[in-house]
């Protein structure tokens, strides 16, 4: 069965073919389609595949390992900054092993489309001695699902499957197969002494986690994704991973004619690096992110030239693509008259560059507009924002907010500054983003009854990657209760022009109080409220 799928689509029917039981994820692009898909799929539903957003990577990685534990395969997604934030639970799981197979999804975002930094997920995958699939196509993307899922079930240890954001949301036609495997059935084999990580018995699996790295290696230079493809020119050797690959064979339709060593499955097979770097005068390492295998390379094998991005060859940053390798190819190329140096296509001269900006009539514009009236009457003030749509008040016209770092750092920042003696200290965060990492922050502010302000944007939903449900909707007055905060300090506006007068009073009543307090302006966001209003047309 054929069927065009995004990259993220083929990896999400991938794990419902492979006999997927749950999917746990917070929204992130460029990994966000993933879950969507599976939450749409007729197939999940007459299954009942566990489908619902994840409050943050960190409760969806443990969640995952809770079916594991039971026998069952679970699917783990986010960007790679949510890597961060379940980093823990991650690394633990190297030691913890599995019960039923885990693949972890990690979507990186080179050029840092919708990203705060270029991070290279790899990095933990090595880290933790946990085994990585890089995925090469959207047909390959497909197809490993189930080869993750049956190899972690056979070596009992979580996968790491990375891919970044062009694999993610290019389309492909994919072959699929026609009859689904069946889900695996609740087993009780999980063993207390290997997930009970007390020094004793961690002290073990670090043992037994450590042996294994060598089968591991072994596997990956056995593995059916990494190839080895002969060449007769070698003068150069190409080692390209994931959709490095597809970029260097589009520059040759009818074959390379320097040896190509392609890489999607590590711990890196150090068997084929040596074999392509004492065959070749020179070898040109093709790989989106970071030089993780340039660095390793580099203490593989006797070396002969070694080009890539530490030696300026392609760019360290931003993403590769066709033309850049092109590029690199033809710098390093002696014998083959097909590679042209010319650049890809300029950017028009003409094209006027369009900065993102908040939607017309959403509620963060009114938020923003009150907030600025009312800080322009005090000396010095400073709003520390958070990650979301409203992020964009940092831009013009409202150039509202001082610092964006990560999910939930508002509060704490704030609270932070508070302490070092700033005055006023405010923070903005959204409705998803306070339940995701915001709350801990808070309950700090809290018990220290910190001088601080916090905005609670609440646009009922999680506004940046699309609309899916946030975890707090309806509960933010009662969580902010259940953290010790007052009545008296705890305040809900529409954010409307109409209302102005009243939201302007509040947030001075609020910054003049020396203590902390809350303030949750809430309207619904402007892209869900259309949808819903044409979903109520439909019906």
């Amino acid at each position: 069965m054929k069927k065009l799928l995004l990259g993220d689509e083929a990896i999400a029917q991938g794990a419902l073919d492979a006999g997927l039981s749950g999917v746990y994820a917070y929204p992130g692009t460029p990994s966000t389609e993933i879950t969507e898909y599976i939450q749409l799929s007729p197939l999940a539903k007459e299954r009942g595949v566990h489908s619902r957003w994840s409050t943050n990577e960190k409760t969806a990685m443990e969640a995952a390992l809770g079916m594991s534990y039971m026998g069952k395969r679970a699917l783990v997604c986010m960007k790679h900054v949510g890597l961060n934030v379940c980093a823990d639970p991650f690394v633990n799981s190297g030691m913890t092993g599995v019960n039923g197979g885990v693949v972890v999804l990690v979507a990186d975002d080179p050029s840092m489309h919708s990203s705060q930094d270029e991070q290279d997920s790899r990095f933990y995958g090595k880290f933790a001695m946990i085994p990585t699939f890089e995925p090469s196509t959207q047909q390959e993307a497909y197809d490993m699902m189930a080869a993750a899922f049956d190899y972690s079930e056979r070596q009992c240890m979580p996968v790491l499957m990375r891919v970044t954001t062009r694999m993610a949301h290019s389309r492909a036609v994919v072959e699929c197969v026609d009859q689904p495997r069946q889900e695996n059935a609740l087993n009780y084999d999980a063993k207390a002494a290997n997930w009970v990580l007390l020094p004793a018995n961690a002290k073990k699996r670090n043992d037994i986690v450590t042996a294994q790295q060598g089968q591991l290696e072994d596997d990956a230079a056995n593995s059916a994704y990494n190839i080895y493809i002969e060449g007769s020119d070698r003068s150069l050797g190409i080692l390209a991973s994931g959709i490095g690959y597809n970029y260097v064979m589009e520059n040759f339709p009818d074959g390379s004619p320097y040896p190509v060593l392609k890489i999607s499955q590590y711990p890196l097979p150090r068997k084929l690096v040596r074999r392509l770097m004492n065959e070749c005068q020179q070898v040109l390492i093709v790989e989106e992110g970071q030089p993780f295998i340039e660095d390793m390379v580099r203490g593989v094998a006797d070396m002969p030239q070694v080009h890539g991005k530490l030696d300026g060859t392609l760019p360290r940053t931003g993403e590769l693509n066709p033309d850049v390798v092109k590029q690199a190819l033809a710098q390093l190329s002696t014998s083959n008259s097909k590679l042209s140096t010319q650049d890809g296509f300029a950017p028009s001269e003409i094209v006027v560059p369009r900065p993102p900006a908040l939607c017309q009539g959403c509620g963060h514009r009114d938020v923003y507009a009150a907030l600025n009236e009312v800080l322009r009457e005090y000396d010095n003030p400073r709003v520390f924002g958070d990650i979301g749509c409203y992020t964009l008040g940092f831009l013009p016209p409202f150039r509202a907010i001082h610092s964006c770092v990560d999910m939930g750092a508002s509060i704490t920042m704030a609270k932070g500054a508070a302490d070092a003696g700033q005055w006023p200290a405010v923070a903005i965060i959204g409705d998803s983003t306070f339940t995701h990492s915001g709350m801990t922050g808070l309950l700090d502010a809290i018990n220290e009854n910190a001088n601080i302000t916090v905005i609670i944007s609440d646009n009922l939903t999680t506004g940046m990657t699309g609309g899916q449900d946030s975890a707090g909707t309806n509960k933010f007055e009662a969580i902010c209760r259940g953290l010790g905060l007052s009545d008296e300090h705890l305040k809900v506006v529409v954010p409307l022009p109409k209302n102005m007068p009243e939201i302007t009073q509040i947030i001075r009543d609020e910054i003049n109080y020396k203590g902390t307090s809350v303030i949750i302006p809430r309207r619904e966001c402007m892209q869900t409220l259309q949808r819903h209003l044409k979903q109520k047309k439909t019906k």
